[in-house]
């Protein structure tokens, strides 16, 4: 199929991107470049616009006899989207729905949506299920479930079919070391901890030891981003018109701040210092997924099951890249 990737400049797209040329499918990547990288995209395969332009998106997607779209082009940080909600619903909510009007202007019905665990909130009973509440405790958890309501809605009146799957942790990089995660600020914990292991942080800070976990540190259910773009592959193949699916995708299985530490610290050899710092708000202290409907439905199984070696995809790349994109 010919597919636009929106967003395919960014972690998790451009990851979607390999994968779907891989199963020979015919790319075009659609990214602002605000927070994705030019050098993250096959030569050629860029088309540089903003999703509010719905007339530009509306012509590319008939210039390139677009047949499918994946979008990956959100903002994702839980802090800047409290601090700042008016840029969440800019980028996440207007421009998705301008997308979507350009795609029922050009007559393309197929939709695959990265959510997020995010939707849930704070959910009393782990593992999380499709069935579990969804009651967002942010902005960036809102912005998301306002799009799968627009999706369900849209797939009713409009005949759109569509996918809105909801991640888990997203973590390592493209098993080769080409691509993988350059985040400006960094967030996520992973690229944080083996940030201390390159020397361009002094230690480590573990945000609250005293959660009812096993070791006191949050838990976590961290999915390499290969075994994520997979499924995304096996639910265009999946899509019917007017149909939604809703999927969570984990491993099943949680990992502690502490087990990322040690899983870091085996992995570089280096000794990695940490300190203790306060919990921060909103942290709830287990997010594990059951993913068991991803399995029954695409037949989806993540590959990388044990952090050790999503730690050390992560670590090839970031040992090759120092300073991420920039580095070359």
């Amino acid at each position: 199929m010919n597919i636009l990737v929106v967003g395919g400049a960014g972690y998790i797209g451009s990851h979607a991107v390999r994968v779907l040329i891989e199963a020979g499918h015919r790319v075009t990547v659609f990214d602002n470049l605000s927070r994705g990288h030019r050098e993250a995209v096959p030569m050629g395969l860029l088309v540089e616009g903003e999703l509010t332009d719905t007339q530009f998106v509306r012509e590319t997607l008939e210039r390139y006899e677009i047949e499918a779209v994946m979008h990956f082009a959100a903002f994702a940080l839980v802090n800047e989207s409290v601090n700042d909600p008016s840029l969440y619903y800019q980028n996440n909510v207007i421009a998705t729905l301008s997308l979507l009007d350009a795609m029922r202007l050009a007559g393309v019905k197929k939709f695959v949506f990265s959510s997020t665990t995010a939707t849930y909130g704070e959910p009393e009973i782990v593992p999380i299920r499709e069935t579990t509440p969804q009651k967002p405790i942010n902005p960036y958890g809102f912005t998301k479930l306002v799009i799968e309501q627009a999706l369900a809605d849209y797939s009713q009146a409009y005949g759109l079919g569509y996918a809105a799957l909801r991640y888990f942790n997203a973590a390592g990089a493209h098993p080769d070391g080409s691509i993988g995660e350059d985040h400006d600020p960094e967030s996520h914990l992973i690229p944080i901890v083996l940030q201390v292991a390159l020397g361009q942080r002094e230690q480590i800070t573990v945000f609250g030891d005293d959660y009812q976990t096993p070791d006191g540190t949050c838990v976590r259910d961290y999915v390499h981003v290969n075994d994520l773009a997979d499924a995304h592959l096996r639910a265009l193949n999946r899509l019917e018109p007017g149909k939604g699916l809703c999927l969570n995708l984990g491993t099943g299985h949680g990992t502690s701040v502490r087990e990322i530490i040690n899983a870091c610290r085996k992995v570089t050899g280096h000794p990695i210092p940490e300190e203790m710092g306060p919990r921060r708000e909103g942290d709830p202290s287990e997010l594990v997924a059951d993913a068991c409907l991803a399995k029954e439905v695409l037949g989806w199984e993540p590959k990388y099951t044990d952090v050790q070696s999503i730690v050390e995809t992560a670590w090839r790349w970031h040992q090759s890249h120092p300073q991420g994109y920039a580095t070359h």
